[in-house]
């Protein structure tokens, strides 16, 4: 079981950030704690959607999507 989920900066609600994980609640806690290069600066962070997989390549490839051109644009008018 995987989740998608999208992050938004409390402290700079512009920035954004797309992840895959297996673990939602330790993962946003090393986003917080500035344990991944990519969201240090701008931390804290708040789950904005997650949403979970069973299958794992279709959460894989939904991250993928959401982090192109037209996944970005599905984000934002629905996701965000």
């Amino acid at each position: 079981m995987k989740y998608v989920y999208l992050l938004q900066s409390l402290s700079h609600p512009k920035q954004r950030y797309v992840g895959l994980t297996n673990n939602l609640q330790q993962r946003i806690a090393i986003h917080n704690q500035g344990g991944s290069s990519h969201t240090s600066k701008y931390a804290p962070w708040r789950i904005v959607t997650a949403i979970r997989f069973d299958d794992d390549q279709r959460a894989s490839a939904f991250e993928q999507y959401l982090k192109s051109g037209s996944g970005r644009a599905f984000a934002n008018k629905h996701l965000w």
